[in-house]
């Protein structure tokens, strides 16, 4: 009997030996164990849950390579490191610089601009009562609300997000700043942090603008006209975050964001343009859980997963279009009002997860988001987790640290099975278009959330400071809520009105008119026209007005 029959029948004579003793220890005190997604959690895993090694190219392989499991380049971390794109949102313009300002001297280097809510439901700032505006965003309506903003910031130099749903208004504000500046437009890179219509009429109906139909149509030009002129800005921003905010399962989210982004990149491919001079401006955006494994699971088999669409599904023949880049937020859904200082602890893990998930660029919640906008020292904090993970812990000197884990391997491969599951339920309602259309996936995620809350209800699902380890004297009280200067937000709106009463009339009548020729043109690029309008002083409210009467107003389909 050779060496390798010898131990694998001591291997196995191991493992019966410890199974009989793991049952008589743990007797009935065992239990059914699953992880958010559903998938049941073994007490231990050995070598017979890894892949057979001759599979290894194909199921993990190397950084840098084609399936991209272990990563999308070849050093990871260790060469460069995610960015740290610091969401923020708040007040007026001159608030944000500051506050920009400030996060970039502390080791943010790249942007993101949160617009206040008002903006987001598509409404200028003169029609809002004041005490709404600037409270969980900025207040940003025109493009020289938007140099304010970005005063200072290098925008040929620093990478920025325009958190901005169709149609776009932000990123056509920053594009008219950077050209005051004589900046070239191929200098700028960033992301339209929110041009994911689907993931909006699904989940977010604050930042649901238009139609269906006109979202679509729009989307596809913003994604045509970037491709044309401003080609290093990824206008495609696939956004899982809000469904699993929704209350989809990390399975669930990463089956939904594909199958959106298959529809999205189908619809671009239909209106002429190669697959491969599309994807790779493609990227995405999710949330980060607490469920520390099942997180980075799941991003090893999204990076899996996506690879092999893009190649054998979309037809794309360029690697750089099969690199599946994501941005991450640590979720805010995980945080809780009550003892609030445990948030940072909470955030420290979800960070983890992303980095040994192996993300692109990430947002760490500040500790008293579940209460207020946060403060500049919460904010700081949030940075420092980021900067104390990568310097202190030393988490980025190792690539996918976690490949070869019999846990996560195994893991890995479940969470792809669960993902390709729910993607054939939607490949079989007609596409993403029709699943939401018709409410199926609205229902899954429905479905999902309630599963979810009564796990929490009954105590399955343990929350520190929620359904355990209470203290009734802890109401969250001590975290001080803020709110933007009513005297500074009352003069920004004084200064915005002025600035419409001089305004060049004519120039405004004629570009909204180009506008709405465009809108029911079926070869004039609307966003192009959009972009032209913010420049001789359009604003923002002024915009999707038009739009949403030319390509009808947003209504999400509600499912009971």
């Amino acid at each position: 009997m050779g060496s390798y029959e010898k131990n694998s029948k001591g291997v196995k004579q191991a493992q019966a030996q410890w199974q009989s003793e793991y049952a008589q220890q743990i007797g009935s005190n065992d239990r059914v164990i699953k992880n958010i997604s559903g998938i049941e959690i073994e007490p231990l895993y050995t070598p017979e849950q890894l892949p057979d090694q001759a599979q290894y190219l194909d199921k993990q392989g190397f950084p840098g390579q084609f399936p991209y499991t272990r990563g999308i380049y070849p050093t990871m971390h260790r060469g460069r490191t995610w960015t740290q794109r610091q969401l923020i949102g708040l007040g007026t313009p001159d608030d944000y610089n500051e506050r920009v300002r400030s996060i970039l001297n502390l080791g943010a280097n790249a942007i993101s601009l949160l617009p206040c809510n008002s903006g987001f439901r598509g409404v200028d700032c003169d029609t809002v009562p004041l005490p709404l505006l600037g409270t969980c965003g900025t207040v940003v309506n025109t493009v020289d609300h938007m140099d304010t903003c970005l005063d200072g910031v290098p925008l040929d130099q620093i990478s920025a997000a325009m958190n901005d749903p169709s149609p776009f208004t932000l990123f056509a504000f920053m594009l008219n700043v950077a050209k005051r500046r004589g900046i070239s437009w191929d200098k700028i890179t960033g992301t339209s942090n929110q041009s994911d219509y689907i993931s909006h009429f699904v989940a977010n109906h604050m930042f649901y603008r238009l139609s269906l139909p006109g979202s679509r149509r729009v989307l596809v030009d913003h994604i045509e006209y970037c491709r044309e002129h401003v080609p290093n800005w990824n206008p495609m921003s696939i956004v899982g975050q809000h469904m699993q905010q929704a209350g989809a399962t990390p399975a669930e989210t990463i089956a939904f964001t594909f199958s959106s982004a298959i529809q999205h990149a189908e619809d671009c491919i239909a209106r002429g343009m190669d697959p491969d001079s599309i994807l790779p401006r493609f990227t995405f955006f999710f949330d980060i859980s607490i469920s520390f494994f099942e997180e980075v699971a799941k991003f090893r088999a999204a990076r899996r997963i996506w690879a092999r669409i893009t190649r054998d599904r979309l037809g794309a023949k360029d690697p750089r279009s099969w690199r599946f880049k994501f941005h991450g937020q640590t979720s805010g859904v995980d945080l809780t009002a009550q003892q609030p200082l445990n948030n940072i602890a909470r955030v420290a893990v979800q960070a983890m997860s992303g980095i040994f998930g192996g993300i692109q660029s990430m947002h760490t919640d500040a500790y008293d988001e579940p209460i207020t906008c946060p403060t500049e020292e919460t904010a700081k904090i949030a940075v420092a987790t980021q900067n104390i993970l990568r310097e202190e812990a030393h988490l980025c000197d190792v690539i996918d640290p976690l490949g070869g884990s019999y846990y996560v391997e195994r893991l890995t491969d479940q969470m792809e099975a669960e993902i390709l599951k729910v993607m054939e339920k939607v490949d079989a309602a007609g596409g993403m278009y029709k699943a939401v259309e018709t409410g199926l996936v609205q229902s899954m995620i429905g479905e999902s959330a309630m599963a979810r809350q009564e796990q929490i209800e009954t105590g399955e699902e343990k929350i520190v400071g929620v359904n355990c380890y209470r203290d009734d004297e802890d109401s969250g009280e001590q975290v001080a809520t803020s709110r933007p200067d009513p005297i500074k937000m009352q003069a920004h709106i004084d200064n915005f009105k002025a600035f419409k009463e001089g305004r060049s009339q004519q120039a405004i009548n004629k570009a909204l008119d180009n506008l709405t020729r465009a809108a029911n043109s079926d070869d004039e690029n609307v966003f192009a026209r959009v972009v032209e309008a913010a420049e001789v002083g359009a604003t923002h409210g002024e915009i999707i007005a038009l739009l949403r009467e030319e390509l009808g107003f947003g209504h999400p389909l509600i499912v009971a």
